[in-house]
Parts: C-alpha cells; structure tokens; sequence
C-alpha cells in the first residue's frame, strides 16, 4: 500500500522535505521547526504540540546539521550596504559578485545578513544592531561618516578611503593598468585608446578612476599621445560602441584599444566590426573583468581578470576576524588582477 505521512496540525512547526520511498510506503518527511528543536522560549507553541515535535523528531531519528547547531550559537550579524541597486547588479555582474562572496562566507560560517540597497525606505534603521559592516562601492564623505556612525567595525570594499583608521580593500587597478601597457607595448602598439566609465557618489561628486590616472602616467612616461586616444562615457556596452565610433569620427584611430570594462569592449568590438575593421588584425582591443562571457564572442577577449568574488570573502572575513580578535588597526589591500590572454591582440601592423 502507498500513503503519505502528512499532518496539517504541524504545517507551522515544520519544513518541507522530499518525497522517500521506503519499503512500498511514500513517506512525506518533514524536518522539525529548529526553533522548537533548540528549545526556543520566545517561541510561541502549545506544550503538546512541542512534545509532538520532538516525539516525531526522536522517531525519525532527527539530528540538527552542523549548520544548524552554529547559527543557533552564532549571534553574529553582517550588515551589507551596496552601492548598485539590484537592477544595476544584473546590467554589470561586478558588484553582485562580490556581493555573492560576502554572502557566501557569511552562510558558511552561519552569520546572519541584513541587505540594504540604495533608496531603501528605512534601510539605515536595519543596521541599528549589526556586528559588523561591510561597503560595497562608492559613497561620499557625509555616508561613510554616517555609516561610522552605525558600527566601527565596517570595511570598504571596492572603494579607497583616504581616512586612517579605516580598512578598505580594492583592486589593484594601477597594476593591472601596467600590465596591459606593457603587453600591448610589447606587441607594438603605441597609439592605444582607453575607453572607460564615469562614476560619481550620493552627493554628486564626480569620482577619480585609478585605471584613468595610470594610463596617464604610463603614457606620459613613455612619451606617448594620451588625450587624443581617451574617451570617457559609462561602464555599459552602449557606451562603449559610442565612445569607440567618437574615436572613429575623429580620425584618429588608434591601433588598439583598452576598454575599463567588458562591457565597454563588448560595445566597442561591435563599432569596431560595423566600419568594417578587423580584430584583431587591425585594431587589438583588451577589456576588464573577465566576465564570463568574454570566451564567447569573437574573438575572445583578452582581459583582466577581476577577483571580485574573492574580494567579498576577503571583505567578510576581515570584518568577522576583527571582531573575534578585537584588532583596531585598519588595514589598506590591493588584489592582485591577471591578465587573461585571449584571441584579441595581435602585434601592430608594420604601415600603422
């Protein structure tokens, strides 16, 4: 005969589990509410429904995981402010990448979370009692000193902060910068465009982009035309098709192209295609991030591989190390970017 264990009575205390099937019989198993399981006196239950639980829990032989033991013992709350909405997350992957490396640590090591996107009615309110506190991108002077305000132990995550004693932790942009100038030097390029975003934070102020400062000292040391080749726009593929036909129409075109983003290549190889050049037989094109989807197009993209998902982790750990440890010295760290060679470069034709 097959019937499926099920009462109504315990919707309330329990959570759905598969479908088993044992010895003929369709068992619908649940697990016991853990809230009950841990003898939760704020939970509000019948004494018999209680003991029904854990009369069903001892039958079905019901042990709490491992996880379930830490976050009934683990009290800590991680506070995540972000600075992309979530429809600005789907648009540009970086920064729900790192938001997933936070995340990620804060599940396994059973931490408890409270999101706030931007705009968010009452978001400051929900941050009132968090252990730690993590930034994510770009805010003014007024919010970081807001955000100190709410809990010291905070660190930034993508952005630098000139204050002392607080610890941020970013790419490091100027290095990748180099190591892209020199590659395509090495291939001999000297007339190599730089197409890239601009950002500004809540209060207006337009924001310095550390790969625009290196591509002006790496070019001025090598004594090479920066402003005749860069373009500013936005961090989207729109504007970097936009940014590379400007460059096209002031026929000063160059022989290869850095894009801030891969999006921005994205945008760009499609201008490039569309006046009827070759990549990367004619122009050589490199992007930032390494998005997944780089691979893909043609040719693929040689980029910069941009450990955001790993700098959340690292985000998350420092601040529940500090907390653990009750360290007070801030600490300022670049992450390292690879260059990722692709299909997209080639070496400088010979009459260019």
């Amino acid at each position: 005969m097959w019937y499926i264990l099920f009462s109504k009575h315990f919707e309330r205390s329990f959570l759905w589990l598969p479908f088993v099937i044992l010895q003929k019989k369709l068992v619908y198993r649940q697990a016991p509410d853990p809230e009950i399981l841990n003898n939760d006196a704020t939970l509000s239950v019948a004494p018999e429904t209680r003991e029904h639980v854990l009369a069903i829990a001892r039958k079905l032989n019901y042990t709490k995981s491992s996880r379930t033991k830490a976050m009934a013992k683990n009290t800590f709350t991680m506070g995540i402010v972000l600075w992309y909405t979530a429809e600005q997350e789907l648009k540009d992957s970086y920064y729900l990448r790192v938001r997933q490396g936070v995340e990620d640590f804060c599940m396994k090591n059973a931490i408890r979370v409270v999101r706030i996107f931007p705009n968010e009615p009452d978001g400051l309110k929900q941050l009132a009692s968090v252990n730690g506190l993590i930034c994510l991108g770009k805010f003014s002077k007024k919010e970081i000193d807001t955000f100190l305000g709410i809990c010291s132990n905070i660190v930034f995550l993508d952005m630098v902060v000139d204050e002392y004693n607080i610890t941020s932790l970013t790419l490091d942009f100027e290095r990748a910068v180099y190591d892209v100038m020199d590659y395509l030097t090495g291939l001999g390029h000297t007339k190599i465009a730089l197409l890239v975003g601009c950002e500004y934070v809540g209060d207006g102020e337009r924001l310095v982009d550390a790969r625009t400062v290196a591509y002006k000292k790496y070019m001025e040391h090598r004594e090479m035309d920066a402003e005749t080749y860069m373009r500013e726009g936005s961090f989207t593929a729109q504007s970097g098709y936009e940014m590379m036909m400007d460059l096209f129409d002031s026929k000063h075109l160059p022989t290869a192209v850095f894009a801030a983003s891969d999006a921005i290549a994205l945008g760009a190889m499609k201008a490039i295609k569309e006046r009827g050049y070759k990549i990367p037989q004619d122009i050589s094109i490199v992007g930032f991030n390494d998005e997944e989807s780089s691979t893909f197009i043609t040719p693929p993209l040689t980029t910069i591989h941009a450990p955001s998902y790993d700098m959340g982790q690292h985000g998350a750990n420092l601040v529940y190390v500090a907390s653990n440890l009750s360290i007070k010295t801030p600490l300022k760290a670049k992450i390292p970017c690879p260059l990722v060679i692709r299909e997209s470069c080639a070496r400088v034709k010979e009459n260019c």
